[in-house]
């Protein structure tokens, strides 16, 4: 699979309120939206940088979703994790909008 696109990165964030200042004043970004997805555990905020978004994820389940399907994300996304155990440490999730 080739990637056509980034959609967006996600960093996962220790304390989401003092990430969210960090990247409002060191890089002039604003949030422009915030999402509390009950299901997975996760408090999301975004930020545009041109067509890319990033995101910044603080979890309450350290072990995650790794591995699975799930069918409505942050955005109404469908994604899945690959767990860091096979990719040299690094959570990696991807992402497809199927309005695109």
């Amino acid at each position: 699979m080739k990637p056509s696109h980034i959609e967006h990165i996600g960093i996962a964030v220790s304390n989401l309120e003092d990430a969210v200042s960090f990247y409002e004043k060191v890089f002039g970004l604003k949030c422009y939206n915030i999402e509390e997805i009950d299901d997975q555990k996760v408090r999301t905020v975004f930020f545009m940088v041109g067509q890319t978004k990033i995101e910044l994820l603080e979890s309450t389940d350290p072990e995650g979703p790794v591995g699975k399907f799930i069918a409505k994300r942050a955005e109404g996304l469908d994604i899945a994790f690959l767990h860091p155990g096979s990719t040299s440490g690094v959570l990696i999730e991807i992402c497809e909008d199927k309005k695109r």
